[in-house]
């Protein structure tokens, strides 16, 4: 027997619709490419979104046709992207620090037809238009006045693109498991790998990750998603904050910490959410300039793990509460928050920072477990390390034209290609990546554990860890810092603060200081490059040893 329930579909463009007739005035603002920021509400963004579906349908824009966006955190891109999945398309978001050879790479693998792009990377797209060539058009995100000459393909400044239709549309009608997204892994070695969301899917996504014990928000709040929305999905920001009807603040190109934190003082934003390295930036700003938060309440960090100092400093010195994130693009990308259970709510100081470091809880809609090489699973007691599998209705099930791929199991599991722990109560610490965890002597060392701990310097501005070889233990680590600006320290000095905090057989074998370390187009340290340079090096006691 069926349930007597009316059909209605979890399409995108519900959310719109929603935020539009039950918070219409409710502001979105915008830190414009052009320079002002602008503001606008729900109702226009819903109807400038019904514009832009009317728009792509005259170009011949139909079901199942890819549209890029090659763009920051607007609110054009914003009604782009609900104009895009409003006639059953699906919104491509294009990494601008991906290298340019990458980009083309995705675009032809993704055969997009269309590309939204910002003023900032037309002279990007000119570069290398000449190898799209399943682009039929580019519409730059401005307005007459700030067209640029481009030679952009049957280009067009979106104002004008707009205003030739009425805005007079229906959305069309599909199944919810209709794709609406996509976007490529960056990937560390060989090509990205494109993953292809669902209306279904992202829906579900949202409602996940506005739950209390998730980002919490609420039509009361004001966010500001840091986060840009080619990192998979603007981690649902786009898509959540107008489901509850919050206040949206949209930063554009302007990412350094003063120009942050002039949106957040500004506009009293309540919630916002990035990777560590913005934070990072906005406190040493702050530092430098003595501003306060006094309207921020809740920030999410995830992308890579969250220095301890950074959440010391937010919550101890600007009473700003921190909720550690952990999740993938393969899922949407959300996969555990750590926000605090009653088993730990009566922690404090230092105990409750132990938590705080870890990854956390996952929302309903996802689960996971811990496995060793073989497939069989470990016990949850929050130190045996194993590699970390999850899968739900927002996990992705294959990659965009990829058959067979060996991490998406065949009972339903994708491997993340991490290496985690999880605790009695379910709350998830990442170790490690699988490819960068180091074994010493048949055990494991988390050089992110280390590298965690080595920020915690006040001269380090930034630490990675990786393996190097050792004729006894296989692998022994190698602490690699770049120091703040201006400072000067030892090796002693660094092996010093970290001494006693970690067992000694973790303790780094040597320190190495150099002025940058290599990162992906997201943001994360690029070990296999760091490998690659360090490949010879030899450890201070191998070559006593010699």
């Amino acid at each position: 027997m069926l349930g007597l329930m009316q059909d209605w579909p979890l399409l995108l463009h519900r959310i719109i619709d929603h935020a539009a007739q039950f918070h219409g005035e409710r502001k979105v603002i915008t830190r414009s490419i052009e320079g002002p920021i602008v503001e606008t509400n729900y109702a226009a963004i819903r109807a400038r979104a019904l514009k832009v579906a009317q728009r792509l349908a005259k170009d011949g824009i139909k079901l199942g046709d890819r549209v890029a966006t090659l763009a920051w955190n607007t609110a054009r891109h914003l009604e782009a992207w609900y104009g895009i999945v409003g006639i059953g398309a699906i919104y491509h978001t294009v990494n601008p620090r991906l290298f340019p050879e990458q980009i083309v790479w995705i675009v032809n693998h993704a055969e997009d037809r269309m590309m939204f792009v910002d003023l900032t990377f037309v002279p990007l797209l000119e570069k290398i238009a000449d190898k799209l060539p399943t682009i039929e058009r580019y519409i730059v995100l401005t307005d007459a006045a700030h067209m640029p000459a481009a030679t952009l393909k049957n280009s067009l400044a979106y104002e004008d693109w707009i205003a030739e239709v009425d805005g007079d549309f229906a959305w069309k009608k599909f199944d919810e498991n209709t794709a609406s997204g996509m976007c490529y892994t960056s990937g560390t070695t060989g090509h990205p790998k494109g993953v292809l969301y669902s209306h279904r899917s992202n829906v579900l996504h949202a409602f996940m990750a506005a739950l209390p014990d998730s980002k919490g928000i609420a039509s009361r709040d004001v966010v500001m998603p840091v986060v840009p929305m080619f990192h998979a999905n603007c981690w649902s920001l786009a898509f959540s904050t107008p489901m509850v009807g919050a206040t949206l603040v949209m930063p554009g190109a302007k990412m350094d910490g003063a120009s942050i934190y002039e949106l957040l003082n500004t506009y009293k934003v309540s919630f916002t959410a990035a990777v560590p390295t913005v934070w990072l930036m906005l406190l040493q700003d702050l530092e430098k300039t003595g501003g306060k938060l006094p309207h921020l309440k809740r920030v999410v960090i995830g992308g890579s793990a969250c220095p301890r100092a950074i959440t010391k400093t937010f919550q101890d010195t600007y009473g700003v509460e921190v909720v550690h994130a952990w999740g993938m693009t393969e899922m949407s990308p959300l996969g555990t928050l750590c926000t605090m259970k009653p088993e730990y709510a009566q922690l404090t100081g230092e105990a409750q920072l132990d938590v705080k470091m870890k990854q956390g809880h996952p929302p309903f809609g996802v689960e996971m477990k811990i496995t060793d090489d073989a497939g069989k699973t470990l016990p949850w007691d929050g130190k045996t390390f194993g590699r970390l599998k999850v899968r739900g209705p927002a996990v992705a099930r294959a990659y965009y034209k990829v058959d067979n791929d060996p991490v998406f199991e065949k009972d339903g599991w994708f491997d993340t290609g991490d290496v985690a722990t999880i605790d009695q109560y379910g709350y998830m610490q990442i170790t490690d990546r699988a490819k960068d965890v180091i074994k010493s002597g048949g055990e494991w060392i988390s050089t992110i554990d280390l590298e965690n701990l080595a920020v915690g310097h006040p001269k380090v501005a930034e630490a990675a860890v990786i393996g190097v070889a050792h004729p006894k233990w296989d692998e022994r680590p190698l602490l690699v810092i770049v120091l703040k600006k201006g400072e000067s320290a030892t090796k002693e000095d660094i092996l010093g603060f970290m001494q006693g905090k970690t067992a000694k057989w973790w303790m780094p074998d040597d320190v190495v200081f150099v002025d940058e370390i290599p990162h992906t187009a997201t943001g994360k340290i690029q070990k296999i490059t760091l490998r690659q340079r360090f490949k010879d090096y030899v450890l201070p006691g191998v070559q006593a040893a010699e």
